[in-house]
């Protein structure tokens, strides 16, 4: 790509919309001078929302918006306007909706004409720079577009207020004004079990993506209800995954997607969210079926994350790009020949039975690593115990990270994001308290010291950080993740001020993300810029939905703080998506998940007494799959538990460190060694 270009973009923090400085479009970024020169040109605007890991919006930059006589054409014709999904939610939703009710589908790059004040009136996704697949060619569409607006516009302003009124009603909901029921639970399983993909796992066909929110919902069902078919479309799903192309044999972690049905062809893009939710999911399972891989996959995920996705002053960053060198794929995929140069004949014939690498390739003349072998047979097969061909593939698999890593390495979008962040502080949290491991704790506690510092300034949380310093306003989902990974880190360490930050955020995000008659929050604070609607989020997508996870927090901090008003707003939550929330599970997962703790029992657990004297009894809990618990640590003269009513009272038994357990309103006795503590949380189990 030429320099001899630059537009406003160059002014950006965005790693994506620096991507497009210097294309020969005059791009301006979202904001009030690209909203001012539509008007005073009366020009309408072409909004164009990508972001930096995307593999189709490269694409069309590179047919288009590098295009000399494209680009001259946008610049006649429209005010230009380039948005980064990621640092802008609020506008990327809004459109979204648009060409979803316009079209029936969406997708980035989204592409969307806008009156000067904002109002959609024709929009997709992908142009070609020539008619092609049923596609429009761009130039053509742009000058018919343009045409339309001038020859047609008092139809297309005629019709702004319908627009905006759709555009409202689609995060409106029918409540029933019912409390939420067990019932819901059982609806939803049904659901996903009727949709569920019995070869391979996941739910539906090509393309297909992880569904983490609704497989964590299934492990939760299985603890309730004792559901073997829950548990066995969790492990199904879990199992081909890692075992699948989408999971990166080599350097752990997930990429964004699977294009077939069988988890073999990923779009390679990393994304740090992905990761996150996935790494609970493996941890969880762990702890139910006590699987020693999924330890492994969680164990190698969080270290890839550790590897390549921290920012020195403990932040993460956002997403690795799908291309390298302007290919797809090309940094994660080998040639039988590049395997057996690294490994040479005798241990490449190994690997290659075993992680599928032919002659043919399975992608583009090239081998996506996989494997559906099981290990034990294999070692049979080849006259070798399986700890000896366990330590072959894995030395093999090392030989052939550290060549991969002399590659050129896919494109990093290292910008921070709060909302991002906050979901994989609660996977370091989870995973250091599970497995006990110091380092996570202390990635996750550097990581809480970065958000409460660097994104927290005068009394509101910020979206995204780049090049030092703080930008946008927060959303509602970067208030609730961070909240929920405050929590997590609270539980996770004993520290109380995490628990009081997070309230804190709490009661932040009550005073200015209400106002909802249904008890849901605003996806923009009361004081954020003015946009064509306010809208409110409700499914969850590729990340919890901003409200599911508020309801969450709700209910935790209501367990641990003792506030009714945050039990009452969860409870008014859970009653507004009711007719939903068992209809519509795969969008619904972490709404699913919540409502299951909502419902209880919960275990509360207090463990006093000093770091050392309640290893034991933390031992315990690590062991245990308890999904529906809070759980709170403190020593006897500890003058900061009385703030926090879990350890309000709670002392040593004998000198010793004790457990105490509550549920359902009733306290258990208190435990002061192992075997009593397990026998305590068996008692009346769910």
């Amino acid at each position: 790509m030429t320099k001899s270009h630059s537009n406003r973009l160059v002014h950006e923090a965005s790693p994506y919309l620096r991507q497009h400085a210097h294309n020969p479009v005059d791009w301006y970024p979202w904001g009030e001078e690209a909203l001012r020169a539509a008007k005073e040109q009366d020009k309408p605007i072409l909004l164009s929302i990508g972001y930096s890991a995307c593999h189709w919006c490269h694409v069309m930059e590179g047919e288009s918006f590098e295009n000399e006589e494209i680009a001259a054409l946008m610049n006649e014709l429209f005010i230009n306007i380039k948005v980064d999904r990621e640092e802008r939610p609020d506008v990327d939703s809004i459109y979204m909706d648009y060409v979803q009710l316009a079209t029936g589908s969406g997708g980035w790059p989204l592409t969307v004409f806008l009156t000067p004040d904002q109002a959609p009136f024709f929009g997709g996704t992908y142009f070609p720079p020539r008619a092609s697949h049923g596609r429009p060619g761009f130039p053509d569409l742009l000058k018919a577009v343009e045409r339309a607006y001038r020859e047609r516009r008092s139809e297309i302003e005629s019709q702004v207020e319908a627009v905006r009124s759709s555009l409202e009603q689609t995060t409106q909901l029918t409540t029933t004004g019912k409390d939420p029921e067990v019932s819901a639970l059982d609806q939803a399983f049904q659901n996903l079990s009727r949709q569920f993909d019995n070869n391979h796992g996941g739910f539906g066909g090509a393309p297909k993506f992880p569904g983490a929110m609704a497989l964590g919902f299934l492990l939760r069902y299985h603890r309730r209800t004792g559901s073997a078919r829950a548990l066995e479309m969790v492990e199904l799903s879990l199992q081909e995954m890692a075992r699948g192309g989408i999971y990166d044999q080599l350097g752990g972690g997930f990429h964004r997607y699977s294009v077939d049905d069988a988890w073999l062809v990923p779009h390679f893009e990393k994304m740090l969210y992905d990761n996150a939710l996935l790494v609970r999911l493996y941890g969880e399972a762990f702890q139910v079926t006590g699987n020693g891989f999924y330890r492994q996959i969680l164990e190698e995920t969080l270290n890839y994350v550790a590897r390549e996705m921290v920012h020195p002053d403990g932040g993460f960053f956002s997403a690795q790009d799908a291309d390298s060198e302007g290919v797809e794929g090309k940094f994660y995929v080998w040639s039988r020949d590049e395997v057996e140069q690294v490994l040479g004949a005798g241990d490449a014939r190994v690997f290659s039975d075993y992680f599928d690498v032919t002659e043919i390739g399975n992608f583009e003349n090239h081998n996506i690593l996989h494997h559906r072998r099981e290990l034990r047979p294999f070692a049979k097969e080849l006259g070798v115990t399986s700890d000896e061909l366990g330590q072959k593939l894995d030395s093999s698999r090392h030989k052939l990270f550290e060549a991969r890593s002399r590659r050129i390495k896919p494109g990093l979008d290292d910008k921070i994001l709060c909302a991002w962040n906050g979901l994989m502080l609660t996977s370091f949290a989870e995973a250091a308290f599970l497995l006990n491991n110091s380092r996570f704790l202390e990635i996750a506690e550097g990581n809480a010291e970065f958000l409460t510092s660097q994104l927290w300034r005068n009394g509101r949380l910020h979206r995204v950080w780049k090049d030092g310093q703080p930008r946008l306003n927060g959303y509602l989902e970067d208030y609730a993740f961070l909240i929920e990974g405050l929590i997590a880190l609270y539980q996770a360490s004993g520290d109380s001020k995490w628990l009081f930050k997070a309230d804190e955020l709490m009661k932040t995000q009550l005073d200015r993300f209400s106002g909802s008659t249904d008890g849901q929050f605003y996806f923009t604070s009361n004081d954020h810029e003015s946009l064509l609607v306010r809208q409110k989020e409700y499914l969850d997508n590729a990340t919890p939905s901003g409200n599911s996870a508020s309801c969450f927090n709700l209910v935790r901090l209501a367990e641990l703080l003792d506030v009714d008003e945050y039990r009452d707003r969860a409870a008014s939550m859970l009653t507004s998506i009711g007719q939903a929330i068992g209809r519509f599970p795969l969008g619904m997962g972490y709404w699913l998940q919540a409502l299951d703790f909502f419902l209880g029992p919960v275990d509360q657990i207090a463990v006093v007494g000093s770091a050392n004297e309640r290893d034991e009894l933390l031992g315990v809990i690590r062991s245990l799959y308890l999904p529906n618990k809070i759980l709170a640590c403190g020593t006897a003269a500890d003058s900061v538990a009385e703030r926090i009513p879990l350890l309000k009272g709670k002392t040593t038994a004998n000198g010793k460190a004790a457990a105490y357990v509550c549920r359902d309103y009733a306290c258990l006795r208190p435990a002061t060694i192992a075997e009593e503590l397990e026998a305590v949380l068996a008692e009346k189990a769910v």
